[in-house]
C-alpha cells in the first residue's frame, strides 16, 4: 500500500527476506517478486494470497472480502503512534482556511470512497460540523493519496485527507509537493493498514507468516529498507482491532452524515 517509486527496492528487499524465512519454515510455491500489476481488489480476493497489505475500512464494510490479519505495521513518522496512525487534512500553503468550518462550500478530494484514511477519517472529522447537510460544493475521486495531494497543490480542489505514512513519504521524496501544502488538522487515530493473508490460509501458516514478518523487521541487514518505509516493527493483534473504523462510520451516520459530501 506504501510503494512510492523511491520505496520499491525497499519493499522488494523486505519481501525477499520474508520469503526466505517462509521457505525455511516449509512454506512452498512462493512468488519471487511482489505483484504490482493487478487491481488491489483482485489481489485481496485471490485465494492464494500469502501476504499483502490492505485498507482496514473495506475489511469491516465488505463481508465478502476474504482476508485475515497477519499483523499491524508500526511506523516511525509524524502522526503515527505504535500501531495507530492518523490522516492529515491538508490545504494549499497559502489557503486562508484555519479551521474545518472555513472549508464549507469548498471542493474536496478523496482517493477512494472505500478508503479509511482518505474518506472514513475525513468524514468523521466533518460530520460534527456538517449539520446533516452537504458540506462541500464538490467531492472529487482521484484514485490515490498522491493524486489528491497534487489536486490540492494545483488548486483543482481545496482540501483532502492524506494518509500520514503516505504524507511522510511525499515529504521525504517529493518535498516540492508537500511544500505547497499546509496541514490544517489531524484526524482521529485509527489502526495502521494491516498486513493480511487470504482467509483460506491455515492457522499454522498464518503463525509462520507472523514470525517471518517479525524476523524481517528485526533484521539489522534491512535497516536501510525499513528506514525507507518508515517501518520500525509490527504488532500482532486480534481480528477485532478494526472495530474503531466501524464506530467512526456509525457515529457519522448518527449525525446524519453517512456520505462525505
Amino acid at each position: 500500500m506504501y510503494d512510492h517509486p523511491a520505496q520499491r527496492l525497499a519493499n522488494d528487499a523486505l519481501w525477499a527476506r520474508i520469503a526466505d524465512e517462509l521457505r525455511r519454515s516449509g512454506v512452498a510455491d512462493l512468488p519471487a517478486t511482489l505483484d504490482r500489476d493487478r487491481d488491489l481488489d483482485a489481489i485481496w480476493r485471490d485465494p492464494e494470497l500469502i501476504l499483502g497489505q490492505a485498507c482496514g475500512y473495506p475489511m469491516i464494510t465488505d463481508a465478502t472480502l476474504p482476508l485475515r490479519i497477519v499483523a499491524l505495521p508500526v511506523y516511525e513518522c509524524p502522526a503515527c503512534r505504535g500501531s495507530t496512525h492518523h490522516s492529515l487534512i491538508v490545504v494549499r500553503h497559502n489557503d486562508q482556511a484555519f479551521g474545518l468550518g472555513d472549508l464549507r462550500g469548498r471542493r474536496a478530494a478523496i482517493n477512494d470512497p472505500a478508503s479509511n484514511t482518505g474518506m472514513n477519517l475525513f468524514r468523521a472529522a466533518i460530520a460534527p460540523i456538517a449539520n446533516a447537510q452537504a458540506f462541500f460544493a464538490a467531492v472529487e475521486h482521484t484514485g490515490s493519496h498522491r493524486a489528491s495531494a497534487l489536486a490540492v497543490a494545483s488548486g483543482d480542489v481545496d482540501v483532502a485527507a492524506i494518509d500520514s505514512v503516505t504524507f511522510a513519504a511525499l515529504d521525504r521524496y517529493e518535498p516540492d509537493l508537500t511544500d505547497q501544502l499546509r496541514i490544517l488538522q489531524m484526524t482521529a487515530p485509527s489502526p495502521t493498514l494491516p498486513l493480511v493473508t487470504a482467509a483460506t490460509t491455515d492457522e499454522a501458516t498464518r503463525a509462520v507468516l507472523q514470525q517471518a514478518v517479525l524476523a524481517a523487521l528485526a533484521d539489522p541487514a534491512l535497516a536501510d529498507a525499513r528506514d525507507a518505509l518508515f517501518l520500525i516493527g509490527a504488532a500482532i493483534r486480534s481480528e477485532d482491532i478494526l472495530t474503531p473504523l466501524a464506530s467512526l462510520s456509525l457515529q457519522a451516520s448518527k449525525l446524519g452524515y453517512p456520505l462525505l459530501r
